[in-house]
């Protein structure tokens, strides 16, 4: 990896993570941030957008269903994105391994992980240093200086997210990748603690699938349609497309059997108001 394409990415990390930059969180958090998203863009930056989004495919299922307990950040998934994708398809790639097979794909769990925590230490320096600008700009309006409210909301946070956003990912992107090209070029896939380390990255996409199951399913009849499309998938061998059609199905049939309920049950009540006004 070129230090061009390393800042090119570090411009992209800084760009998701700038509230100004993406008109908001909505642009940012929720478009840039998410690995399937990110793949796509480093793919283009690398040169190579399928091997890139292979890569990323595994972290967007791992982190689906990001939830943040208690008020906490459990993972930064601009970390995730901008410096997790690349160092996993720079050490797939000087492994050997084909980015759609289980070895990519645990690699690209394992390393997600770990950038994830990085990721999260990053979030909260640029935290406590965007508190700090507005210690800053509250000083200076007991003071009457109002022109420093447009530089401490709009100005000084970019260079927060320029310190610790563009220049950790675009050195950990430059010097990591050829540390993991080294590091891969010692280790073979077939020692054991390689093989324990990919293995447990793989499990964690299932753990992603897991909590989003648990948020989304209220009831356990609603795991049987899960269930149902799972096995349809599998077995039909259906496409992401069909198997979205196929789902949009059985949610519109659900959807209409829980509204005749709901009139059913609406119904009733209605009729029983009416004998007890007739008595």
């Amino acid at each position: 990896m070129t230090f061009f394409q390393a800042a090119l990415i570090g411009i992209m990390s800084c760009t998701a993570a700038s509230t100004i930059a993406c008109l908001g969180t909505t642009v940012g958090n929720y478009t840039l941030n998410r690995p399937l998203v990110a793949s796509l863009i480093v793919g283009i930056i690398l040169g190579d957008v399928q091997g890139c989004i292979l890569v990323g495919i595994p972290m967007q299922i791992m982190w689906i269903a990001l939830v943040t307990p208690g008020g906490t950040v459990a993972s930064d998934l601009r970390a995730v994105s901008y410096i997790g994708i690349p160092l996993a398809y720079v050490g797939a790639k000087a492994a050997g391994m084909e980015f759609g097979g289980a070895d990519a794909q645990g690699l690209a769990g394992t390393i997600s992980a770990m950038t994830g925590v990085i990721g999260i230490t990053l979030f909260y320096g640029t935290a406590m240093m965007n508190l700090i600008w507005q210690h800053i700009g509250w000083a200076q309006l007991d003071k009457g200086n109002m022109e420093i409210v447009g530089k401490v909301d709009c100005l000084f946070p970019l260079v927060s997210h320029f310190v610790l956003s563009f220049l950790p990912c675009t050195l950990l992107c430059y010097y990591g990748s050829g540390a993991v090209q080294e590091l891969f070029s010692v280790l073979n896939t077939d020692m054991w603690y390689v093989k324990a380390l990919l293995t447990v990255g793989s499990v964690l996409p299932a753990v992603g699938i897991a909590i989003l199951l648990k948020s989304v399913i209220s009831k356990p009849t609603d795991l049987i349609f899960f269930v149902f499309g799972f096995a349809c998938a599998k077995s039909m061998g259906l496409t992401l497309l069909a198997a979205t059609a196929v789902g949009a199905v059985f949610a519109l049939i659900n959807y209409q059997l829980m509204m005749m309920k709901a009139g059913g049950v609406a119904t009733a009540a209605a009729s029983d108001d009416d004998d007890e006004e007739d008595i």
